[in-house]
């Protein structure tokens, strides 16, 4: 089941991608306004709607070229290692992942030491954990 939530999810962040690349980061900025609108969440989702705020303001500020890359390619890697594992067989994708998240942990690592960003540090380190378990699987996929 948690194998086919991590597809799901990589669904989600494939729609995402693009979504955004033909809509542009402008017009999703606009929609999450109008969405966390202070007469709709005037109580205990304040918080969530202020972040969300802040997300879109951040990604209207840029061209959102990073963006969509990584959510197309990020939901298209884990759609993959979920077939993958689903199917039992196509060990090829463990090297194949490793290196794309390692090249984006490297890009993060290298874009927060120019300019600090608590939101691209929680992907760097999200992306670190998803690295370490796909290496912790590889491993015991050659073991089986």
């Amino acid at each position: 089941m948690t194998i086919l939530i991590k597809g799901f999810i990589g669904g989600l962040e494939f729609l995402a991608g693009t979504v955004i690349g033909i809509s542009g980061p402008q017009r999703i900025y606009h929609y999450a306004l109008h969405i966390t609108a202070p007469e709709i969440y005037n109580g205990d989702h304040a918080h969530a709607a202020r972040l969300i705020r802040e997300g879109a303001a951040l990604l209207a500020q840029s061209p959102g070229h990073f963006v969509v890359f990584y959510l197309l390619v990020h939901g298209a890697l884990k759609m993959t290692i979920t077939a993958t594992l689903l199917r039992g067989r196509g060990v090829w994708v463990f090297p194949f992942a490793s290196v794309i998240l390692c090249g984006f942990i490297a890009y993060m690592g290298y874009e927060l030491t120019d300019e600090w960003s608590d939101w691209l540090l929680g992907l760097m380190l999200f992306d670190t954990v998803t690295l370490a378990l796909v290496l912790n699987e590889w491993r015991n996929w050659e073991k089986d």
